[in-house]
């Protein structure tokens, strides 16, 4: 529970810095360096990917043990003649 608190306090104390420095660049005149790096850095964790999951738990994700399988069932069907190697991918495993 303190854990929860402390990780929601510091992401409002982080935000509010954030736009008062995003804010301070916009209106006033005096604004440097220092309200520029954090609103730039702020912008830029937003570009985190804070969704991804690895790709064990990732519903549908081939595995890279997968790949070498599915590239000689390709080469398979196209030197066999089963087809020209494009359109649906073929099943593996």
């Amino acid at each position: 529970m303190a854990g929860r608190i402390v990780r929601r306090g510091a992401a409002l104390v982080l935000g509010v810095l954030w736009w008062c420095s995003v804010l301070r660049l916009a209106l006033a005149p005096d604004a440097g360096v220092l309200e520029g790096t954090i609103a730039a850095g702020g912008w830029g964790l937003s570009l985190l990917p804070v969704h991804c999951v690895p790709k064990s738990r990732a519903a549908g994700a081939v595995g890279s043990d997968r790949w070498g399988a599915y590239w000689r069932e390709v080469w398979r069907r196209r030197g066999s003649g089963e087809g020209n190697g494009e359109g649906p991918a073929p099943e593996v495993g």
